[in-house]
């Protein structure tokens, strides 16, 4: 793997950007073994805009890291504006937003396709508002049961399009209890959907915070195709006992897969930039408990100095 990467940004710092190149290298690799993205951006204090370009060829093999899907290229511009109101005791900005978001194959035939159009409100208190109303257009690739429970597939080739609105409220962080809330509703795929997702979260300072997540999504597909109601939930719970010892523990209950996940992490910072880690994770059955699998990963680094 060899690239070269290029940032660059003006003295007022108004306008930055970024470019890179990645080529793939392995016996019988081509030009099609390759990456190329780039994006630039203006920013002031009312108006924000930018694009996005990426280019992932159809061969191309990450060596490190992860990447979604090959033989594709993608766009995304976006443009969002602010007014200040001078008069407002409470609302301290808002202003429209638009993005949008396009890929297309080897061939440069559009297989997925978003727009959004969008108003937000910002609180002098730091809570936010955000409504939207958003186009998706999708070209399967393969076969795909939208609910993911098994049931009968939607055809490759096929075409979706659907519109959706969506509204998201975050409270102010810095209180000691917080919270974000979401809800969607419209089309999906063949059918519809309607979402809402949050999570909560109450700092006990300075012994740690308790938290909560929850989404809920009820997807209603017309006959052969499956319908379903899908919950996916957790508790969080974040203990520090020293400056040096900690402990953060995750449960999640899955209604999709039938599985109930617990992750347990203990850390200790012995030295500077050094830690133990002992993390155990288990996945069990939501009926009886019974054991999926579980394991246990001790990991130690140390900081040279």
């Amino acid at each position: 793997m060899a690239g070269l990467e290029y940032n660059f940004a003006t003295a007022d710092n108004k306008l930055q950007g970024k470019t890179f190149y990645h080529q793939a290298f392995y016996p019988g690799a081509g030009m099609n073994a390759a990456a190329a993205s780039g994006n630039i951006s203006y920013s002031t204090q009312y108006l924000k805009a930018g694009i996005d370009q990426s280019w992932i060829g159809s061969d191309y093999i990450a060596e490190a890291g992860y990447i979604r899907r090959t033989g594709f290229y993608e766009l995304t511009p976006s443009v969002n504006y602010l007014f200040y109101p001078s008069g407002s005791k409470k609302i301290i900005s808002h202003g429209p937003g638009a993005s949008f978001n396009a890929i297309f194959d080897p061939d440069f035939s559009l297989t997925d396709r978003e727009t959004q159009l969008s108003y937000n409100i910002g609180w002098q208190n730091k809570s936010q508002l955000s409504v939207s109303i958003e186009e998706q257009f999708v070209k399967l690739s393969r076969a795909f049961d939208p609910t993911n429970t098994g049931g009968e597939q939607l055809e490759a080739g096929e075409q979706f399009n659907w519109k959706s609105v969506r509204a998201g409220f975050t409270s102010d962080d810095r209180k000691l209890f917080n919270y974000s809330l979401n809800t969607s509703i419209g089309g999906y795929y063949s059918g519809n959907r309607w979402n809402v997702s949050g999570q909560m979260n109450y700092r006990v300072q300075p012994y740690g915070s308790i938290g909560m997540t929850m989404s809920y999504n009820n997807i209603s597909l017309p006959e052969p195709y499956n319908s379903a109601k899908l919950i996916l939930m957790g508790p969080t719970l974040d203990i520090t006992f020293t400056d040096k010892i900690f402990l953060t523990t995750f449960v999640q209950y899955n209604n999709q897969i039938d599985n109930l996940n617990m992750n347990i992490r203990f850390q200790w910072r012995f030295a500077p930039v050094s830690d133990l880690f002992i993390v155990y994770r288990g996945n069990s059955y939501t009926e009886n408990f019974a054991n999926k699998n579980r394991g246990l990963v001790i990991k130690l680094s140390y900081w040279f100095n």
